[in-house]
């Protein structure tokens, strides 16, 4: 029993995220009253559609931790990516009542959720069963990819170090710049989609507001799409 512990204990990681947005249902991002500086817009935020791909997240960590505590409780390779997976999950529950509140913490904490999805996802490995084993953490982890652009962009913004336009630009940079790397080192298409989904978001968000972000975007987007069609392996 005591091996199949970190399975199970995933398994409750995965419900307890997933079930967060029932207890905090009616979060729509930072609060601009809690910070210093007024945020009028942000320039890399997602248009709202395109935040109904949490839905397949949950859904898909729900199954993935179930499967492997039913199916694969001892299998290595099921075992290497549920320490640093917990860990995200366990931050991601708490994230939405942090985010509601404090800002600065909340973006922190997606930070660290970010890195500790990357390195789940870096601790698989293509396998027959990568559609429940690799893809719902490359998902999570690139979907947190630009989540985390986005969360750091508003913070740039809201205490007023950089302008709407710079700091979203900066933050792009930023996430492309992980996403490539994070590409090389695992080659996962979902993780990409995961990013690429969130450029997606910020090009229909910005066809009548921001040209340079538009662009800027739309450059982006191309650069990582060419970069995955090169590196891509299932999962």
């Amino acid at each position: 029993m005591e091996h199949r512990a970190p399975a199970l204990l995933l398994l409750i990681a995965s419900l307890a995220f997933a079930a967060a947005p029932f207890l905090v249902p009616s979060f729509s991002g930072y609060d601009p009253a809690a910070f210093p500086h007024p945020i009028d817009e942000v320039p890399l935020q997602p248009v709202g559609w395109a935040f109904a791909i949490w839905g397949v997240i949950y859904a898909w960590l729900v199954v993935h931790a179930g499967y492997g505590a039913v199916h694969r409780p001892e299998d290595p390779a099921w075992a290497l990516p549920r320490v640093p997976l917990g860990f995200a999950l366990v931050l991601g529950a708490f994230w939405l009542p942090a985010a509601q509140t404090a800002p600065l913490a909340a973006t922190a904490m997606i930070w660290a959720m970010a890195a500790l999805a990357t390195l789940a996802l870096c601790r698989t490995r293509a396998a027959p069963d990568g559609w429940l084993l690799r893809a719902p953490i490359a998902l999570f982890a690139g979907w947190l990819t630009a989540a985390t652009a986005v969360a750091s962009a508003t913070v740039l913004t809201g205490f007023g170090l950089l302008p709407p336009l710079g700091a979203a630009l900066l933050m792009l940079v930023a996430a492309l710049v992980a996403a490539l790397l994070v590409l090389r080192r695992t080659g996962s298409a979902v993780y990409a989609g995961g990013v690429l989904w969130a450029l997606a978001g910020v090009v229909v968000e910005n066809l009548d507001q921001n040209l340079p972000m538009l662009v800027a975007t739309l450059l982006g987007g191309a650069l990582l799409a060419d970069r995955t069609q090169r590196r891509v392996t299932p999962g």
